[in-house]
């Protein structure tokens, strides 16, 4: 009998400006790569947490979320503490989710040149550089 445990399942993509439909793009971009990832449908999810680099003000990526149909789940935005060297327009997210999948097995997806993150995980993570 499989196990089913909360698990968080990180990501993080590159805004290609402050600009409000960028901004819902990408993070639109990230969700669904994330729950198809780790195969997770709306029901499986029990929050998420994003937050966004100081230098991103346009548009919440929550609204993305919404627009996704996860309007009645747990969403929760903040801001990156700024720290000199780290990524610029950057946005992370963390969802909590319920699923079989073990620790070792889940998918954190990182985007658009957001891999800079976690270059230690490169055995767990999906990368796509912005093209």
């Amino acid at each position: 009998m499989e196990q089913v445990r909360v698990r968080g399942i990180r990501g993080a993509t590159i805004a290609p400006a402050d600009d409000g439909n960028g901004i819902l793009e990408v993070t639109r971009e990230l969700l669904l790569q994330m729950a198809e990832a780790n195969g997770l449908t709306k029901d499986d999810i029990v929050s998420v947490i994003f937050t966004v680099t100081p230098d991103l003000h346009a548009e919440f990526p929550a609204k993305a979320a919404r627009a996704l149909g996860w309007a009645d789940l747990p969403l929760l935005g903040a801001v990156e503490m700024d720290r000199p060297g780290a990524p610029r327009r950057c946005i992370r997210v963390l969802i909590h989710a319920y699923t079989s999948l073990r620790l070792e097995e889940i998918r954190h997806i990182y985007l658009r040149g957001a891999e800079v993150l976690r270059p230690d995980r490169q055995g767990n993570v999906t990368v796509q550089s912005e093209e």
